[in-house]
């Protein structure tokens, strides 16, 4: 119980720390803006002729492969930089519960930004009768989606004191995640590769896991993907943060 009063209490106050500036609100913004854009600009909503969020949910990966590490690169290089990050680590409280307190919260202002974008489901289903499973299930998935890149920036920003550089790496990361399971690079691996490590090269993508669930298909193997990514980054950032200390 103790274990998750201290995670609350760390969730409360990064999350109170990401609505005390206006950075979190010109994200929203900025994020809100984006999606509107791209999907009616260039996802052919209209041009679709079907009432669905497919051109919405097809942008989100690369939407998210700035947004998210934007958002989580001051996690752990600030309190670096600072010099917080003893202080906090000297608290009553364990790594790993720093290290979800901090997660969480970030966690959950994603999730805000993503639930703001409830009028484009209003929009679809003013216009048509869309299957409404299917867009919530393409809103789990990139909430899922949120919830890898923003472990792996979690992972980054442990690993130096500057946000910019936490900001690139990140982004670097998250993009080789998209690109192994990107068309054009799967086609080129065809070229040279047999059909089995082709099928496991494109398996390690965030996109295959993530194409299948924003369809409506919920697969084990799909939320096993994306729970193992974001638990295998948080675990890496535990180890990280433990050798600075030990240093």
């Amino acid at each position: 119980m103790n274990a998750l009063s201290n995670i609350k209490t760390i969730a409360k106050r990064e999350l109170g720390a990401y609505f005390s500036s206006p950075v979190a609100y010109v994200f929203i913004v900025i994020f809100l803006l984006l999606a509107g854009f791209f999907t009616f600009t260039f996802g052919a909503f209209f041009e679709r002729g079907e009432a669905s969020l497919m051109a919405f949910f097809g942008w989100i990966p690369w939407l998210f492969l700035f947004l998210v590490p934007a958002a989580g690169m001051r996690l752990w290089s600030e309190e670096r930089r600072m010099g917080t990050i003893e202080l906090l680590l000297t608290m009553p409280v364990t790594t790993p519960q720093a290290i979800l307190g901090k997660f969480l919260a970030s966690w959950v202002f994603l999730a805000i930004a993503l639930a703001l974008t409830f009028p484009l489901v209003i929009t679809v289903n003013i216009l048509g009768e869309p299957d409404n499973g299917v867009i919530a299930a393409g809103y789990a998935a990139s909430l899922l989606l949120a919830g890898a890149y923003l472990a792996i920036s979690c992972m980054t920003s442990a690993l130096t004191r500057n946000q910019v550089i936490s900001f690139i790496l990140s982004v670097m990361l998250c993009l080789a995640l998209i690109l192994v399971g990107f068309a054009p690079v799967i086609d080129m691996i065809e070229r040279w590769a047999s059909p089995g490590l082709v099928e496991y090269i494109a398996g390690i993508s965030v996109l295959t896991h993530f194409d299948g669930m924003q369809k409506g298909v919920i697969d084990s193997r799909d939320l096993l993907y994306f729970l193992s990514l974001i638990a295998f980054a948080l675990f890496a950032t535990g180890v990280i943060i433990r050798g600075h200390r030990a240093g």
